[in-house]
Order: structure tokens, then sequence, then C-alpha cells
């Protein structure tokens, strides 16, 4: 059982149970200190999983990121989409997932159009819980071409204030961990639609945008056109707003801060960036016109 007070849910796994993909289980020792003196109580703790994932096209290594195996092929796809590796799933021929001694490979087949587009630019980066630009081999490479988003909806601040509220319920790894991040994509109604969870916030975006993406069908194409908003667990940092443009999100809403730079890519792409969304409470710092008066529903 997970120790009162520690903000982790009391439906850990027992100690002995199976590892799943995003969580371990591991035996611990919790101190307490009280009045009538100190004490070690041993209980079985979860813990979220985090491991090596390289993602290799067309037999060639391009990235090692530190993330959850979790929704691996979904992961994938985001990450190809939000870096501009792929201009569309139809890009991707094959994906094939292997665990290997030191962690996990994750190999795609892409056209050869797109893998010369990669060998032009190619970066080798190897990505953090906390950065996904960590090993890029110049300046220049950091900054990918932002584009203006477009979109022809707007939002209430109720719906947001909706959303936010409701986020905790929708993260069950972070209920038994208090280590995971979350992107949610959440409907102009404030309803949470699709939840991913990861150790690394922008590796939860890239989980995100794959699963939205591989939802589509017929001709609609990615998240042009769909009305929806991300709402991330964390700050509004550089590369969830670069990725979230790269996309064509319209709409992001923070948990917590925005960087200067993420401000400045909301404003140069036409996001809606919107930062420490609390309950009762949310900050406007971009492209306040997607946001419907207070009082007004979508």
């Amino acid at each position: 059982m997970v120790p009162a007070g520690d903000n982790k849910s009391a439906q850990s796994s027992k100690a002995g149970e199976p590892e799943t993909a995003g969580v371990v289980t591991r035996s611990v020792e919790v101190w307490r200190g009280s009045a009538d003196g100190n004490a070690n109580v041993s209980v079985a703790d979860c813990v979220a999983r985090e491991t090596a994932v390289a993602l290799v096209y067309n037999g060639v290594s391009h990235a090692v990121m530190m993330a959850t195996p979790l929704d691996l092929e979904a992961f994938a796809l985001g990450f190809s989409l939000s870096e501009g590796i792929v201009n569309s799933a139809g890009d991707i021929y094959e994906c094939a997932i292997d665990e290997v001694e030191l962690g996990i490979e994750v190999a795609l087949t892409i056209s050869s159009q797109c893998f010369t587009k990669l060998k032009d630019k190619r970066r080798n980066l190897s990505g953090r819980t906390g950065c996904g630009i960590c090993g890029a081999e110049s300046l220049q490479q950091v900054h990918l071409p932002i584009p203006p988003v477009v979109a022809d909806f707007s939002i209430s601040h109720v719906a947001i204030d909706r959303a936010t509220r409701a986020l905790a319920e929708h993260q069950p790894l972070q209920a038994l961990t208090g280590a995971l991040h979350a992107a949610a994509w959440c409907d102009v109604d404030g309803k949470l639609v699709q939840v991913c969870e990861d150790v690394g916030r922008h590796n939860a975006l890239d989980k995100l945008i794959g699963l939205l993406w591989q939802q589509q069908s017929g001709e609609q194409k990615g998240l042009a056109g769909r009305a929806g908003w991300l709402l991330i667990s964390s700050r509004a940092s550089y590369e969830i707003l670069q990725k979230s443009a790269m996309v064509n999100i319209a709409i992001v809403v923070a948990i917590s801060a925005p960087t200067s730079l993420a401000i400045e890519i909301a404003e140069q792409a036409g996001i809606t960036l919107i930062g420490f969304s609390r309950e009762n409470r949310h900050i406007v710092y971009t492209n306040a016109h997607r946001l419907l008066p207070s009082g007004d529903s979508a």
C-alpha cells in the first residue's frame, strides 16, 4: 500500500505482481516522524517506467528519447509528424518495435522523399524527460519552420475550467506513481476525448498526436479542420508550442507557466496560449480572439 500523503493513489500494485508497460513495483522504506518518535515502514511502491526508446528511420538511428514504453507506435508517428520528418501517416510504410538489451528500438520505413529530406537536415539528438532538443548539432537545427495554424472555432473559459478540473481523473499512471505528465485532446465543450501519459511532457504530446492522427478516417488528414484543443499537465515550453504548430493545434492550455520562447512561437504561429490553468482561474497570453466572452458557451 502506498503511504498516505504522498500524492499517489492507494491503488498501488502489491510487491511481486507482474510489472506493467508503464509501472514497476519496488519495495521501499518510508520514514515517518512524529511526536512519539520515528518509525520506518516497508511498503510496495509504484514507480513510473522510464526506458530509452531509439527511433530508427530506414536503418539509420535518428533519436533516442527517454520515455514510458506505452503507445510506442503512436509515439513514433507523432514524433515523425511534429518534427517534420514526414508529412502524413502515409509516408510511413512500416513500423516495427523491438525490445533490445538497452531499451526499445522503433524501426520505421519511410518514403524515399522523406528520408532524403531527413538526411539533408539530420540531427542526432539525445532526448531527456525535461528537454526534447538536447544534442542538436547547431543553433539553426533547434528552430523548425513554424507554419501558421488554421482554425475557425472558439471555446469558452468555462470549457477550459471544466477540462482542467477533470484532467487528474484521466491520469491513472500519474495517480499510481506521481511521475507522469499528460497531454489531453479536448472538444469545444471541455470534454476530454483522448489522454496520453509519459514521463516526458513532449513525449505525451507526440503520443497524443499519433493517436489522433491514427483515428482520422476518409480524406480528412491529421488535425486540420478538427475542432479541439490541447491541455497539458506541465509548463508550456518551446517544444510543446513548436510541435503544436507543426500539426495545426490552435489552442494550447497548460497547467503551469509558459516560457518566453513558447509565447513567441504562439504569437508567430497564431496559437491561443493559456497558462496557469487551475480551478476557476487561467491566464491568456496570446490570441485571445478564440475565447468566447465570459458567460458565453461554445
